[in-house]
């Protein structure tokens, strides 16, 4: 037929080759006989598949396979050394950087504390901060950073597509200079992306959490601020200068209006239900906080004291994804009853908007404050959110609790670096 291109011997060996590794990176070490099922090759397909495999360094044989009649047949895993990546997550605080090889095993981390330097002196420049922390990463890994594949960075804000610029964080020093990206394009032995870190922990849920297989959702993210990622038709929403999801500005009733985005919670979605919101409410209702801690950790301290003083969940039942329940609130102490309630309302008028223009299948809670919440939190949220909005999406607590935004970086750099690696029609 004119205009279509035949299959051809290469091109579908490639495909069933990409189908193997894929069911190795899912289901762990298999069989030829498995490979077999599962594709619907013939074994002497099977047999050659996997034989093209491990002379091209992408599987290994791991040993045999043990409790069935007849003899043991050897086991094929996906070979972890025929690639790594690094991940990178950048604050305040700190850079924290990951290596992982292709299978998604993290082999190495390194954190690099950034405090202030004395007398207000400048922290390292942002690029010296990364090529540390990658390297020490790589160092505990056990490889070379010029044999990393493929880096993604993760930080607070997005980089500009038009500009190259770092906007919507103006809070993170020295990562505003417009010659960043390309300065550590010359430091780094590897090709680099960037993306907002709130993106990178929804590419975490999606990949191997809460959001697995869905193609439309919403993750909400409150921590050191308050931030959203859209997932639409499965794909990430970034919009034209990276800001999709910049909702700690979003206008919400009982704040002032956020006129100068640079003035961090001076209003808006941010000052209804961020970290900030929740300590001034505890000084309201005489809850006492730590002078010695910073905003976040006081307020998620708060929070999980709030759910430990009134119950971590209703007692009647477990709830679907509609969102009903049978249990019903019985607070045990009114202070921190009082003080779930005002974080759970602010969180579900925010939401609320949101839904109103995206109509999505899902809405995910992650970040330190709403994490502390847990259960109680979520099932309160959704309560809230069922009076203010028309549509009803399922409501959840993101699963990837540990470093979130590394993870995230890592899968990231893991989907393109695989396109590329278990590519074998070259």
């Amino acid at each position: 037929m004119a205009g279509t291109t035949p299959g051809t011997p290469r091109v579908l060996r490639a495909m069933n080759d990409r189908a193997a590794l894929d069911l190795m990176l899912a289901e762990g070490p298999l069989s030829r006989g498995r490979i077999g099922e599962l594709t619907g090759l013939s074994k002497p397909t099977a047999s050659q598949l996997l034989a093209r495999l491990e002379q091209a360094g992408l599987v290994r044989v791991t040993g045999r396979s043990a409790g069935r009649p007849g003899p043991n047949a050897q086991l094929y895993a996906v070979n972890g050394d025929a690639a790594h990546v690094a991940g990178v997550d950048v604050t305040t605080a700190r850079v924290l950087a990951g290596v992982a090889d292709v299978t998604g095993r993290v082999a190495g981390r390194f954190e690099l504390p950034t405090p202030a330097g004395p007398q207000g002196r400048p922290r390292p420049p942002a690029t010296e901060l990364v090529v540390r922390a990658v390297e020490g990463a790589a160092e505990a890994a056990g490889v070379d950073v010029s044999a990393l594949h493929r880096m993604v960075v993760g930080t607070p804000g997005a980089f500009d597509p038009s500009t190259g610029r770092l906007r919507y964080a103006s809070h993170l020093p020295g990562w505003h200079s417009p010659t960043l990206l390309e300065e550590m394009a010359a430091a780094l032995p590897m090709p680099v992306e960037y993306d907002n870190d709130v993106n990178l922990v929804a590419v975490a849920e999606q990949r191997r959490g809460a959001a697995e297989d869905r193609e439309d959702f919403v993750l909400l993210w409150n921590e050191q601020g308050i931030g959203a990622a859209l997932v639409i038709g499965g794909r990430l929403h970034r919009g034209r200068t990276g800001g999709a999801g910049e909702v700690g500005f979003l206008p919400v009733p009982g704040t002032p209006l956020v006129r100068d985005p640079a003035e961090r919670n001076s209003g808006g979605f941010q000052a209804l239900a961020g970290a900030g919101a929740v300590l001034r409410w505890a000084h309201e209702l005489g809850l006492a906080a730590d002078p010695e801690a910073d905003v976040q950790t006081n307020a998620a301290d708060l929070v999980a004291r709030a759910v430990a003083a009134v119950g971590g969940a209703d007692d009647g039942g477990d709830e679907d994804e509609s969102g009903e329940s049978g249990g019903g609130v019985r607070p045990h102490d009114a202070a921190y009853d009082a003080l779930l309630s005002r974080l759970a309302t602010g969180t579900a008028v925010g939401l609320a908007s949101m839904v109103a223009v995206l109509d999505p299948q899902l809405i995910v809670l992650s970040g330190g404050v709403l994490m502390a919440g847990g259960e109680r939190l979520r099932r309160l949220v959704q309560a809230e959110l069922r009076e203010l909005a028309v549509p009803e999406p399922a409501l959840r607590l993101g699963t990837v609790t540990g470093e979130p935004v590394l993870h995230g970086a890592l899968e990231s750099a893991l989907a393109t670096t695989r396109d590329e690696v278990f590519d074998t029609s070259r």
